[in-house]
């Protein structure tokens, strides 16, 4: 198949247009140990992608490369911007594709599914399912994706205490996993305090994921300056 051009050029060559007035050596650090970044401002990205959506994607997503860094977190823009399949289960497949393919949790964390909130209410159920089956996966961004997806769509009444049993039993020795799981128990702890506070007392986390969730609550300017001061005492002690 021909490869995809938007303007008369091919998206490689578009992207490297936009690493020009980017920021490399930053994106770097932000993104440790993944290699081929570009450096290209997020806000750029987002525009290429709603380019590509009014366009021919099918045939982008057909042919997109994924050396770069940049080019595996456009295709999940890409997804994000279109208007997602009638049949759920061919969208989620074309997710599924995405999923694959990532390789930092910058890629991971700026996806968004596409139809937005009709599309999520529409299909909360297999949505949730989709995304507990990520969480039980084996790779470390496949978790993550599961975590930060469902922190974004399912921490509400309905589905809190599963979830909470979701996260306390994910088991992954992965850096990003782990802060993934802190960030999300964070946001449980600022919606649902309560419930949260109980599970936070009897849990099986590892100290780490443990005590980084308390440290993200006492970040967080919703959480008042008493209940941090009691959060701090929660925290475990250092292993020797």
């Amino acid at each position: 198949m021909e490869e995809y051009r938007l303007d008369d050029l091919t998206i490689k060559e578009h992207l490297l247009r936009l690493a020009e007035r980017g920021n490399k050596s930053f994106t770097e650090s932000l993104n440790p140990g993944v290699e081929h970044v570009l450096g290209i401002r997020i806000p750029d990205l987002r525009q290429l992608a709603k380019q590509i959506s009014r366009t021919n994607w099918e045939e982008y997503l057909l042919t997109a490369d994924s050396f770069y860094m940049e080019e595996r977190m456009l295709q999940g823009m890409v997804l994000g911007y279109i208007k997602p399949d009638d049949d759920v289960e061919y969208y989620l497949h074309r997710v599924t594709c995405f999923v694959w393919i990532i390789n930092s949790w910058s890629v991971c964390d700026t996806f968004k599914f596409g139809g937005g909130k009709k599309f999520v209410e529409d299909n909360k159920e297999r949505l949730w399912t989709y995304l507990v089956d990520w969480m039980h996966a084996r790779g470390e961004y496949e978790i993550r994706f599961g975590v930060v997806m469902s922190m974004q769509l399912f921490i509400d009444e309905e589905h809190i205490g599963q979830l909470l049993k979701e996260y306390d039993a994910i088991r992954h020795d992965g850096y990003y996993v782990k802060m993934a799981v802190a960030w999300a128990l964070s946001v449980c702890f600022v919606k649902f305090p309560e419930l949260t506070m109980q599970y936070l007392k009897q849990n099986t986390l590892d100290d780490f994921t443990y005590n980084k969730a308390l440290q993200k609550i006492t970040e967080s300017y919703r959480v008042d300056a008493e209940t941090k001061q009691l959060i701090r005492q929660m925290k475990r002690p250092a292993a020797r």
